[in-house]
């Protein structure tokens, strides 16, 4: 149990009375129902018939590929749309959705703004794609896997966060656990070692940053901010001096494919989700092992307690710091899995500054998704198919710059943090340094 001597804790005897009182403190009150999503639907309908709708032909198709090669057995024949026709149809459903808001009160905001800008998504396929074809299942295992390391980014600052520590260290904990996962592999030829000590090297940060921040109350941000310029200076110095000069420290070979015999034959979704790497599959697992601990387990009710009201869960016998330096260490090594991704999981080698600002992208992720496993993983794919569509819009030539498609996510973090699809509500004592 976790308690302060001669106080009372979340025992057996109390436990009732104790875990009904955290949920009072946790409690959130109800809020104004704003007409901003209905707004956002019909201004999307408009926009999707002007972007795209008049310009498009009447005559053109647009062909979308609904099988990744030829090893499954199940066989779909393409998706042909009839270009014009989708949009206006995808316009229709963005107004429709808009106007059910003002009438159904059940419909939620967050769920009509992602269903306007699904039916904005699906409007630019088929007009990007006119004429031409996408396969389809490709596009979504691609999503995946570029949002695998976002959401390792976002789950690691749920962890800190729901605690109460503003955690921005993750990009250098991400790049340092890259490059000690990718030489700790070429050195003992094992993928799993190197997988353990990037989780190690995470954790260790982690405890710096707990140290830091917790124990000495140094500002949070200045601290994440130190351990991120420490991290690129160190792998960008060991990468210039050892590793080019030394090449076979930097030859780890990646994680395997793995395809989940009966489930990767399933149409469409079974290409995109069980034939992936290892890593994709141990990320999958951790949104839910997250969930579960924080929304199901004695533990992270305590957490969510001290990141809400330190001070009522001291009175209850909770070790506030002890709490918080779990949930940091927590925090790292997942940080550290998802370093892992960059070298063993995808590349088999490091390259200075590789993790290209995804833990800042995941801390975006993580506020998007309102500081919730499912509500991250959700948003990590948002960047994870913009990442993927860029890409291929660049193959198809499409007239809009890729910059643009690659804006769209943070548009949609801005649009999320002004309250239109709802409150965004970090915990309330989120980066508050807390004293005995």
């Amino acid at each position: 149990m976790i308690g302060l001597r001669g106080r009372p804790h979340l025992g057996a005897g109390a436990g009732a009375t104790g875990a009904a009182a955290l949920e009072q403190t946790l409690a959130v009150p109800a809020t104004r129902r704003s007409p901003a999503p209905a707004v956002v639907g019909l201004v999307l309908a408009v926009a999707i018939v002007v972007l795209f709708g008049l310009g498009t032909p009447w005559d053109e198709v647009s062909v979308f590929g609904l099988n990744a090669g030829l090893r499954s057995a199940w066989q779909l024949p393409d998706l042909v749309v009839p270009s014009a026709l989708g949009i206006y149809l995808a316009a229709l459903l963005a107004g429709a959705v808009g106007a059910a808001y003002l009438r159904w009160p059940r419909l939620k905001g967050g769920t009509t703004v992602a269903l306007s800008v699904t039916a904005l998504v699906v409007a630019f396929l088929i007009w990007a794609v006119q004429g031409q074809s996408l396969n389809l299942v490709g596009m979504l295992r691609s999503t995946l896997l570029r949002a695998t390391p976002i959401t390792l980014g976002a789950l690691s600052g749920v962890l800190c966060e729901r605690a109460g520590v503003i955690n921005i260290a993750i990009e250098g904990m991400m790049l340092t656990s890259a490059l000690t996962a990718v030489v700790t592999a070429s050195v003992t030829g094992s993928l799993m070692v190197g997988m353990v000590v990037a989780v190690l090297t995470g954790a260790l940060l982690a405890l710096v940053h707990g140290v830091l921040s917790i124990r000495y109350r140094v500002d949070q941000i200045v601290s994440g901010t130190v351990i991120n310029i420490f991290a690129t200076g160190l792998t960008s110095y060991l990468s210039a001096r050892f590793l080019e000069r030394f090449a076979y420290l930097n030859r780890s070979g990646t994680l395997p494919v793995v395809a989940i015999p009966g489930l990767a034959d399933i149409p469409i979704i079974g290409p995109a989700l069980f034939e992936q790497s290892v890593i994709v599959y141990v990320m999958l697992a951790l949104v839910i092992a997250v969930h579960v601990l924080l929304f199901k387990s004695r533990f992270g009710l305590r957490m969510r307690a001290v990141g809400e009201h330190p001070r009522a869960a001291d009175t209850l016998g909770i070790d506030v710091w002890r709490v918080r330096y779990l949930s940091v260490l927590l925090g790292g090594m997942v940080a550290g899995i998802g370093g892992a991704y960059f070298t063993i999981g995808s590349v088999g080698r490091f390259d200075e500054v590789m993790t290209g600002g995804r833990g800042f992208i995941g801390l975006a992720a993580m506020i998007f998704g309102n500081w919730t496993p499912g509500g991250a993983f959700a948003s990590s794919l948002i960047f994870g198919f913009a990442d993927s569509l860029q890409i291929r819009m660049q193959i198809l030539q499409t007239p809009i710059p890729s910059e643009f498609l690659l804006m769209a996510p943070y548009v949609a973090t801005i649009v999320a943090l002004s309250g239109v699809v709802g409150r965004v509500t970090p915990p309330a004592a989120d980066g508050q340094p807390y004293e005995k």
